[in-house]
């Protein structure tokens, strides 16, 4: 970056030096870095478009070029993403949340909905929670709801703390290191797990952004990428209250098997999938029936 150069003249030479490199979000990505090191949002980029960058400024701002050039995503860079409104600090023991999860949020809302028991006082656990987005989505929509996360990783599970605390739910979300459900005592009326379900095999032709920045122990499923829901769906099927319900993120083309696993374990299917914004079947949905 040119010290000296305006921010609007820095972000229309920031967004080409991105569209060269065949970053299809080139745009968004050069003003999410410009005003994160500005401290400005959209607005404040606009109404201060004559401003000049300062040599800091601009000696970041060059830093970060580079660092997305090389394919670390934005979220990572800035160390923030925002999930269901809320924003969610990151780290490297944590996914990046994406889109395609607030799917399960969704789901689980319509069925809790449905139900009528949103004002409740509802016990949710979060398995594999990663940055607490999931679990801190779901607290925020409902009131009197105690959440519960679980992660192998201590510094998974710092970061969701941070995150509970920054969004102000600290009091109703409980963070436990476990595999899954291992460590959690039930009854719980709603489980929700975004589980590793890439197949080990694939791991090296995903995007480079995923690859080479988001932990290799939350992407790995194993050879047939459901080794994670092998080992949940039985814990948490063992967990749930009569009537309660389990959902699973799924990737493409996994939904049908993961609603056997589901249905051998005991669960019954809430109907079919969720799909997401791609037309993927993306949320996997039991209930536990009374006996």
């Amino acid at each position: 970056m040119n010290t000296g150069d305006t921010v609007e003249t820095t972000r229309r030479a920031l967004t080409a030096r991105f569209e060269s490199a065949a970053i299809e979000s080139a745009s968004l990505d050069a003003r999410i870095l410009i005003g994160h090191i500005l401290g400005l949002d959209l607005t404040g980029l606009i109404t201060s478009a004559q401003r000049l960058l300062t040599d800091n400024e601009s000696a970041r701002l060059e830093d970060f070029a580079r660092r997305r050039l090389a394919g670390e995503p934005v979220a990572r860079i800035v160390g923030e993403k925002e999930f269901w409104g809320l924003p969610l600090k990151l780290s490297p023991a944590t996914l990046v949340p994406r889109p395609d999860t607030e799917t399960v949020v969704e789901l689980a809302l319509e069925l809790l909905r449905a139900d009528g028991v949103t004002n409740r006082p509802l016990r949710i656990a979060d398995l594999g929670t990663g940055s607490g987005a999931i679990l801190l989505a779901l607290l925020s929509e409902l009131p009197t709801a105690q959440g519960f996360g679980t992660d192998i990783s201590e510094q998974a599970l710092q970061t969701a703390t941070a995150n509970a605390a920054h969004v102000g739910l600290a009091d109703r979300a409980t963070f436990i290191a476990c595999d899954y459900a291992s460590g959690l005592s039930g009854p719980f009326d709603l489980i929700v797990s975004n589980p590793p379900y890439i197949r080990a095999v694939d791991i090296d032709g995903l995007a480079v952004e995923v690859r080479n920045h988001d932990p290799h122990a939350a992407l790995d499923g194993g050879a047939d990428g459901l080794d994670a829901y092998r080992a949940l769906i039985p814990q948490a099927a063992g967990l749930l209250a009569p009537g309660a319900i389990l959902i699973v993120e799924a990737g493409e083309g996994q939904s049908c098997l993961i609603n056997g696993l589901m249905t051998l374990a005991g669960l019954r299917s809430t109907g079919a999938p969720k799909a997401d914004l791609g037309g993927i079947p993306r949320a996997v949905a039991a209930r536990k029936m009374p006996r």
